[in-house]
């Protein structure tokens, strides 16, 4: 079982000891991903596990959160995957927009996200124990039953994509007791909702492989070159599967990537990072942060400290 600290330091059984009520799940085939460790007696414990095959195909992790963490709200930022969410705490999730927190969207407790462009919030004292899933780009559109492209920016009750079984597979998690358990659970349900084949179409495949690589030269327009397809058809295939254009795709993902590069530096150089990261110069780099997170660069770094997810920033108000 590995640890993951995002000041990358290994927690000794003496900062363990100092946790509150922490739990600690020795999960085959899973491990902690994440322990943040704050100014506060707070336990956060993170457990994964990448699922087996056929599934790991399409299927990044699956995750299960226990938590209670020092701030309330938190800023998700864009994000070119889509995710399911079931809430085994209440029947019940809550989405609030980033800029005006008042307001906000009641969905059942079983939900799936789709890829998003635009920053949303929630309310981390509201999802205390959640499980999920986090699909591969792409690797959703066999489970929905409909594009992806007609979940994007949106959040949908499981309910609607798998009518009332969406609602039993929540009654049999929640009464679960092991993670491992929860996990064989989720896993089943996933196998039991096909409704196409887990293989992407070549040309979406193609995309996807290229536009992934950080190091890969290759336009959208070579890419559409190989595939044999008219710019439209690969767009319509591209945006059908993965949830977004091929173009918004690989801003988010060089966005994605930016964070990662920075994930653990405290005062990042970002006129260093935006070369590294493919941006043709500093400002740009700024564009897609206000654009995807509606933060500066440096907000968002000083705001994610506490959060678990790469792309959570705690929203202060």
């Amino acid at each position: 079982m590995n640890w993951y600290s995002p000041y990358g330091n290994q927690p000794t059984p003496q900062i363990i000891q100092r946790f509150v009520g922490l739990k600690l799940f020795c999960v085959p085939r899973a491990r902690v991903e994440s322990l943040a460790v704050c100014n506060y007696l707070i336990a956060i414990v993170y457990l994964c596990r990448t699922p087996m095959p056929p599934l790991d195909s399409c299927v990044e992790r699956l995750w299960l959160i226990t938590d209670e963490r020092p701030h309330a709200k938190e800023r998700i930022a864009a994000s070119g995957t889509i995710n399911l969410g079931i809430n085994l705490r209440e029947n019940e999730f809550r989405i609030y927009e980033a800029e005006k927190p008042e307001r906000h969207k009641r969905l059942s407790g079983a939900v799936v996200s789709g890829t998003r462009s635009e920053p949303v919030a929630i309310d981390t004292r509201e999802l205390v124990s959640v499980i999920g899933v986090r699909f591969k780009p792409g690797g959703a559109f066999p489970f929905l039953g409909a594009p992806a492209s007609e979940l994007a920016d949106a959040h949908v009750d499981l309910e609607t994509l798998w009518g009332s079984s969406a609602k039993e597979l929540r009654e049999r998690l929640c009464a679960a007791k092991l993670p491992t358990e929860r996990f064989d659970l989720l896993e089943n349900a996933l196998m039991a909702h096909l409704f196409r084949p887990l293989e992407r179409h070549n040309a979406v495949r193609l995309g996807l492989d290229t536009f992934s690589r950080a190091d890969s030269e290759l336009t959208i327009r070579d890419v559409v070159r190989e595939t044999g397809l008219s710019q439209r058809h690969f767009i319509q295939l591209f945006a059908r599967e993965v949830g977004m254009s091929p173009k918004l795709f690989c801003r988010v993902r060089r966005f994605r990537r930016t964070l990662e590069t920075v994930r653990h530096t405290a005062a990042p150089d970002w006129g260093r990072v935006a070369v590294d990261c493919g941006y043709y110069d500093q400002s740009h780099l700024i564009h897609d942060f206000r654009f995807f997170s509606n933060l500066s660069p440096t907000e968002f770094v000083r705001l994610r400290s506490e959060c678990v997810f790469q792309n959570h920033a705690t929203l202060i108000r």
